[in-house]
């Protein structure tokens, strides 16, 4: 196997293990929450996790339904409405997560070595495949980044931590 084929293949793993980082943290988040929590804005400005999930589901199928032939932002994408309040119970919103998961998922995987130089387009503007898996590592962990904030802000004392608690790195250094 050539050096660079294993850089590639590398790269595919790595960034299939950073999707599937990302969406352990956001659903250990949501697990934690009520169901009212789901439609919740700190203020008129920012994000409900209704809002992340809708606008999140609507990017992933965009993004990776026929990736490598069709332009990631695809006509029948309503971006705009993604935004506007749907009020969603818990379980459609879930059910939009898991499906738009699923795409990138199942994408990602059937990705091969000689696939990651190749050019694909979003919003007509060109990218290599390893460029387009990057901005939306990016993008989908931005969000994933509100989603754990908004989630901690709402399950208040009730939360429990996604990573070391505070006061307890010591213990995780070598001996």
């Amino acid at each position: 196997m050539e050096a660079s084929q294993r850089a590639e293949e590398v790269f595919l793993q790595e960034s299939i293990q950073a999707f599937e980082s990302m969406k352990k943290l956001a659903d250990k988040t949501m697990a934690q929450l009520e169901d009212g929590h789901f439609q919740y804005q700190l203020d008129a400005e920012s994000n409900s996790l209704e809002t992340m999930i809708t606008h999140m589901h609507g990017n992933m199928l965009s993004r990776w339904t026929d990736f490598l032939t069709t332009d990631g932002e695809k006509e029948s994408r309503d971006r705009d409405g993604e935004f506007e309040p749907k009020g969603l119970s818990r379980a459609e919103l879930l059910e939009l997560w898991e499906a738009g998961w699923g795409v990138l998922f199942t994408t990602l995987r059937s990705l091969q070595p000689d696939d990651v130089l190749k050019t694909v387009h979003i919003r007509q503007q060109p990218h290599t495949v390893i460029q387009a898996i990057q901005r939306q590592v990016s993008h989908y962990g931005y969000h994933v980044g509100q989603i754990v904030f908004l989630g901690k802000h709402l399950a208040g004392n009730h939360w429990n931590t996604l990573s070391i608690a505070r006061g307890q790195s010591k213990s995780f250094r070598p001996h």
